[in-house]
Formats: C-alpha cells, sequence, structure tokens
C-alpha cells in the first residue's frame, strides 16, 4: 500500500514557509520594526512641537490624533503582519510533525483487517530515533523496529512515496513463506481460524481470516483461496538489492534479511505489493511506527488504537 502524507509532501512545504515567515518575523523585530519606530519618534516630536505651538496661538485641537497617527506609523504592513502571525504556528505544526506524530490516510486494502481505507492514522516519529526532517537521517539512537510493528517507511523504488506494512522480519531472520505459511528462523508461526472477513462494497465478497502470531504479536491476516502461494510475476522476476538471499519456488519463498534491513509484509496476505516483490527496506527509509486511528469519517468505530 502506498499512500502520500497528507498534503502531499507537507513536510518540505512547512520546512520553507517555517523559514520564510521566520526570517520576516527575526527582521522585523530586529530591523523593520525598529525602523517603524525611528520614523514614528521622528513624526510624533514634530507633531507635539507643532500642537503646542497652535495651543499656544489659542487654536484648539482635535482630541484623539496624536494616538491616530501613532497607530498608522507603528502598523505593520500586510504581509509582515501576517507573517508575524502564522510563524509560531507553522513552526509548532513544523516541529511536532517532524519530531513527534505524523498523520497519513490509507488509500487501500492491503493491510487489511487492521487498517481499512479511509483510516486516518498517526505515526509516532520518534520511537525509532531522531530524525532530521527533510533528510531522514537519524541522529539519535532509541529503539529499533520489532516483529509485528506496522510500520510506515519510504518505498525503496521511490523514496517520494509512503507506504505501510507490518515488519515480518528483522536483520539477522531466515523468513520462510511456503503454502501462505510463515516460519521465522525455523519456528513456524501457529495460526487460529477465525470468521471469514466480509469485504463491503460495491461487490461482497469473503477472504479467510486467521489470527497469526507472529512471535508473540497477535494479530489478523487475510488470505484469498483464489490466489497462488507463489509471488506472482506481475512484471519481470522479483530484482532488488540483497536479491542473492531470497529464493523463490512455486510454493513460496525463502529470505534472510541482511543488516540494517527489514521485511515487510502487508496483512492482506494476497493482496500487497510487498518485501516479496521489492526487497528489504533499510534502516534510513523509516518513517515511524503506526499506532492510532485518529480518524476515519466513514466509520466512526474505527477510532482508537490497534495492532
Amino acid at each position: 500500500m502506498s499512500f502520500q502524507s497528507i498534503l502531499g509532501n507537507f513536510a518540505l512545504i512547512l520546512f520553507v514557509l517555517t523559514i520564510v515567515t521566520g526570517v520576516i518575523w527575526f527582521l522585523d523585530i530586529f530591523l523593520f520594526g525598529k525602523k517603524r519606530r525611528t520614523i514614528a519618534d521622528k513624526a510624533l516630536a514634530e507633531f507635539d512641537a507643532r500642537s503646542a505651538k497652535l495651543t499656544a496661538d489659542g487654536i484648539r485641537l482635535e482630541l484623539g490624533g496624536r494616538a491616530e497617527l501613532q497607530a498608522r506609523l507603528l502598523k505593520q504592513p500586510v504581509w509582515i503582519e501576517y507573517s508575524g502571525s502564522f510563524f509560531p504556528v507553522i513552526a509548532l505544526v513544523f516541529f511536532l510533525r517532524s519530531f513527534l506524530y505524523e498523520p497519513f490516510k490509507i488509500p487501500s486494502g492491503s493491510m487489511l483487517p487492521t487498517l481499512f481505507i479511509g483510516d486516518m492514522i498517526l505515526v509516532n516519529k520518534f520511537t525509532y530515533g531522531i530524525r532530521l526532517p527533510i533528510l531522514n537521517k537519524k541522529i539519535i539512537e532509541l529503539n529499533n523496529p520489532q516483529r509485528g510493528d506496522v510500520m510506515v517507511f519510504k518505498y525503496p523504488e521511490n523514496p517520494s512515496l509512503d507506504y505501510i506494512k507490518r515488519v515480518v522480519g528483522v536483520p539477522g531472520d531466515k523468513i520462510v513463506y511456503k503454502n501462505k505459511r510463515l516460519a521465522i528462523n525455523g519456528k513456524e508461526l501457529s495460526y487460529e481460524a477465525m470468521r471469514d472477513f466480509l469485504h463491503e462494497g460495491t461487490s461482497l465478497t469473503y477472504s479467510i481470516q486467521l489470527n497469526e502470531n507472529l512471535t508473540g504479536v497477535q494479530h489478523r491476516i487475510l488470505n484469498d483461496e483464489q490466489k497462488p502461494a507463489f509471488v506472482r510475476n506481475y512484471r519481470p522476476f522479483p530484482e532488488f538489492p540483497n536479491r542473492e538471499l531470497c529464493s523463490y519456488d512455486e510454493s513460496g519463498f525463502a529470505c534472510t534479511v541482511p543488516a540494517g534491513h527489514y521485511f515487510m509484509m502487508g496483512d492482506n496476505r494476497d493482496n500487497s505489493e510487498d518485501s516479496r516483490y521489492w526487497g528489504f527496506v533499510p534502516d534510513e527509509n523509516i518513517v515511524g511506527k503506526a499506532f492510532l486511528i485518529w480518524m476515519n469519517f466513514g466509520d466512526l468505530k474505527r477510532i482508537g488504537n490497534f495492532q
């Protein structure tokens, strides 16, 4: 499943707006504002001298004239006023989105039944380490992704796209997927049959639903009886970095996850383009850990944490 964060490349847009409005705000405090004050003080001094002379000559002045003149001379130009008003808000949003939490919207069903189309989720940006915005370069090490985490990352074949999948394999793991069942490091995962999953929409269809125990993380997956177990060649046979660490046959595949990489799969196993097709996700592509559905306008009951 691919998607882009709300408003497309919002990080770059926010970064540029923060810099522009911040520079204007700074210049107004230390340059433009002082110039307005100097001009206003000079004009007000002339106004006071003229008023004193007129008063001495017995001419009555209109009340409020000085205050109006002062307000007009000190008033910020519209472009400075708006920049100063927006800067703190934009800077706060940029900080929150870059280092704490980022919103995304789910556009497809490759993570069913965990995430539905239209789910609006929050992604924790700091749980896997602090990264520089835009560059996505890690500067502070914290936690590493664990099997079972639902993770957002830059699509290895096109880093401008964000993908979301479940972490199935961590560095050093031997992943075997045969006849639609996973084994990790020689140990087969346990599966529990559940009620068939109903796909609601234009055509009502069902998928086999199973509870998968991914080395301690319980979550649901879907299987499609009409789809084969092997990796379908929707394009030339999978080629990607470290391809030599994987082998494919008619019953599935086996891969050894290289250092600094992760193996990702969608919960909708037979309807997910994932590491089976385009390979491993390097650590530098990680965006964050998805943890909360904060809105789904089509189904408000979807709001809440998920696993």
